[in-house]
């Protein structure tokens, strides 16, 4: 039953009434209802798990979500963390999370993932880390493509929450699983480039307005390019190293 994963839930949908939110679900039928698989999502917001997790609650599964360690240090949230079955990542050495993950994938959880890892500034697909291809080789799981679009309207990096109601359409989609194949890289391609297509036709679909700072340059948005977006982020890791170092 997991009492706090269901009372999490229920706020959840709760939150998602208050704020007016219509949430589009698309393709649902790719995640599969019984057993283990990799749930890699793109990153464009601080809300993107929300809505990946309401969709898994769609197809009656629980996805089990990989966080930064730091997180652990706010006491309500890693109560929520032990509690949920999410796994803290240390950024500095994320074996023990990786060994976790892929134990829970082989006891048939599904694990979201981001393969990106940071929020993307642009709100196009950035370089992805190998973990979600490693960890679907090794439980040999399959991994899913998930999109989340609109997301970005409410809580992005560099702009101001709108939290509240504010009726911002949602959609999320998914694409058909990939059946897990090595080596490492050449799954990765596999599943950027199956992200990179859920995501355009997301993109086509869902109506934009010019000059939006949430819509992509490509798209006619005011969105950092993915080259401005790398200079702005290379500019936060420098700054997140000098407080650590502060600190030590």
């Amino acid at each position: 039953m997991e009492p706090v994963y269901r009372t999490l839930e229920i706020a959840a949908e709760v939150v998602v009434r208050v704020f007016g939110t219509e949430i589009t679900f698309d393709g649902l039928e790719h995640i599969p209802q019984t057993g283990g698989a990799v749930v890699a999502i793109n990153h464009i917001s601080y809300t993107d798990w929300l809505f990946a997790a309401l969709a898994a609650k769609r197809r009656s599964r629980r996805m089990r979500f990989m966080i930064k360690a730091e997180m652990t240090q706010v006491k309500l949230v890693n109560f929520l963390i032990t509690h949920t079955k999410t796994i803290p990542v240390n950024r500095r050495a994320g074996a023990d999370a990786y060994v976790t993950a892929v134990a829970r994938l082989r006891e048939g959880e599904l694990v979201g993932v981001f393969p990106e890892a940071t929020i993307s500034r642009s709100f196009e697909l950035k370089g992805f880390k190998t973990g979600a291809a490693r960890m679907s080789v090794e439980a040999q799981v399959p991994v899913v493509p998930l999109i989340v679009w609109g997301g970005q309207r409410i809580w992005t990096k560099d702009q101001p929450k709108k939290l509240g109601h504010n009726n911002f359409p949602i959609t999320v989609a998914v694409g058909p699983a990939l059946a897990p194949a090595g080596p490492a890289e050449a799954a990765n391609g596999s599943i950027r480039a199956a992200m990179t297509a859920v995501l355009d036709r997301v993109q086509r679909d869902y109506e934009h307005g010019d000059g939006e700072y949430w819509v992509p340059r490509r798209l006619g948005g005011t969105a950092p390019t993915p080259e401005e977006a790398t200079v702005l982020d290379q500019a936060e890791l420098a700054e997140r190293a000098r407080r650590q170092a502060g600190r030590d």
